[in-house]
C-alpha cells in the first residue's frame, strides 16, 4: 500500500512490490495473478483497514450529530503523522491514476470511497435535521464534500512535500461545518432593573 501511495500504480513495478514485502517475483505470482489483482487485493485490505480505524474512533461516542462530524475532522488531523505515504488514501491515489484504464480498480475504489461517504452521511443527515432542516443541500452531498475536501488536502500535501496543507485545509472543513449547521445560541436571563 505504502509504495502504491508513494509512487502511485503506474510507478510501482512488481519488482518494487517484492522488494519491499521481502519475495520473490515467484512467491508474488503464486498470489496474485497480474499487478491489478495486487491492487484489487491491497483495495479491500485498506478498506477493511480504513473502516476498522474509523470504527473504533472516539467521536462516535459524541451524542450530538454535528460533534460527531467535528470529531471526524479532528480525528483525521490527528492521524495526519508520518511519512505522506503512510497517511494518503489508497483509494484517492489509485483511482486517480487507472479511473480510464482499469474499470475494476476504479470500482472497487469508488466502493470503498463511497461506503466511508455514507458512513459520513448518516451523521450530515441527523445535524441536518437539528441544526439546518430548510437548507437546501442533501447530507449526501455534505459527506461527498467532506470526502473531496480530504483527497484534495492529500493532493496539495504531496506537492507541497509538507502536511500543512492538510492540516490547513481540514481546519477550514471544520469552520464550515460550524457555519453550515450553527447551533443556537444559549438564551442568556434579563435582569430587570
Amino acid at each position: 500500500m505504502n509504495v502504491i501511495r508513494a509512487q502511485g500504480y503506474a510507478g510501482t513495478t512488481v519488482d518494487d512490490i517484492c522488494a519491499v514485502a521481502g519475495v520473490s517475483k515467484g512467491s508474488f505470482f503464486h498470489h496474485f495473478k497480474t499487478k491489478d489483482d495486487l491492487a484489487l487485493g491491497a483495495v479491500a485490505h485498506f478498506s477493511a483497514m480504513a473502516e476498522g480505524l474509523f470504527a473504533s474512533a472516539p467521536y462516535h461516542r459524541a451524542a450530538d450529530p454535528l460533534d460527531r462530524l467535528l470529531g471526524y475532522v479532528d480525528f483525521r488531523a490527528a492521524i495526519l503523522q508520518g511519512e505522506l505515504a503512510a497517511f494518503t488514501c489508497l483509494l484517492g491515489t489509485l483511482v486517480q491514476e487507472t479511473y480510464a484504464t482499469h474499470p475494476a480498480i476504479r470500482a472497487a475504489c469508488e466502493n470503498g470511497m463511497s461506503a466511508h461517504i455514507a458512513e459520513l452521511t448518516r451523521d450530515a443527515a441527523l445535524a441536518k435535521a437539528l441544526y439546518a432542516p430548510d437548507a437546501d443541500w442533501s447530507p449526501e452531498s455534505l459527506g461527498l464534500f467532506m470526502q473531496s475536501v480530504l483527497q484534495g488536502a492529500f493532493i496539495f500535501a504531496k506537492a507541497r512535500q509538507d502536511m500543512q496543507a492538510a492540516h490547513e485545509s481540514l481546519a477550514h472543513l471544520r469552520r464550515y461545518l460550524v457555519m453550515l449547521l450553527p447551533r443556537p445560541k444559549p438564551r442568556t436571563k434579563r435582569t430587570k432593573t
